[in-house]
């Protein structure tokens, strides 16, 4: 099984514009992601996939291997479809840009999920753990899953999910990480189904293929990751990153 990691990497972020270019501890942002998931040793091969010539030059100059999006998208998914579609490999990791602080566990258990998937059942795969802060949940910006009994996501949404209409109901409220696994069919099929109405809504790409009856297992973990969406995010990373 060829497995490669992609890094959508878009410069004009709306919440945060050119937050990937931004310097955390002593290197931006993208680079940090991209050095972090070559050094989990999980990948034949590592690409960051960008509209930007300031991001591709970033990569490219200090060594690494970058793509540049030929098409306008809308989503990441969109931007590494275009950039694999001709490539021969059977796994697609997405890592995000603004996730620097890649743990290898979680990723090796995510990829495992299709090695064990004799049946191909499953189309994409991705992570989630568990938050109990109130504050965390009512964030927008925090994306929550609801998932079946058997780990198949239901729905994701920036609102609260489920309702705590009964709060005694034990209900657990899991964030959803932006790290997906694709097995390549999924990815292209993606690529060529127009956008519906959830995604358009929620603006959250993961369900372009819940409405179209693609099948997205989860993974619980642990480790929580510290996305940068906001520049309160940034400072926090900083902090993580000179401790």
């Amino acid at each position: 099984m060829k497995i490669i990691a992609v890094i959508p990497a878009r410069y004009a972020s709306t919440r945060f514009p050119a937050k990937l270019m931004q310097d955390l501890g002593g290197k931006t942002v993208i680079r940090r992601t991209y050095e972090a998931a070559v050094s989990t040793n999980l990948f034949d091969d590592v690409f960051v996939v960008t509209d930007s010539d300031l991001i591709y030059n970033e990569i490219v100059s200090n060594g690494g291997k970058a793509i540049k999006s030929i098409k306008e998208h809308e989503s990441g998914s969109d931007r590494i479809a275009e950039a694999i579609e001709n490539m021969e490999v059977d796994l697609v990791i997405n890592v995000q840009g603004d996730e620097p602080f890649i743990n290898k566990k979680p990723l090796e258990v995510l990829i495992e999920v299709f090695k064990n998937d004799v049946e191909k059942k499953v189309d994409l795969g991705s992570l989630m753990f568990q938050i109990t802060d109130k504050e965390e949940i009512n964030n927008p910006n925090n994306v929550k899953v609801i998932t079946d009994q058997n780990g198949f996501a239901l729905y994701f949404s920036r609102s609260v999910i489920p309702f705590p209409r009964d709060e005694n109901a034990g209900v657990r409220y899991m964030k959803h990480i932006g790290i997906y696994a694709f097995r390549k069919q999924a990815l292209l099929d993606f690529y060529s189904l127009p956008l519906l109405s959830l995604e358009a809504s929620e603006k959250l790409e993961q369900l372009r293929y819940l409405e179209y009856g693609k099948r997205i297992m989860m993974v619980e973990t642990t480790h929580s990751s510290i996305g940068i969406d906001t520049e309160e995010d940034l400072e926090k990373a900083r902090k993580l990153i000179n401790n």
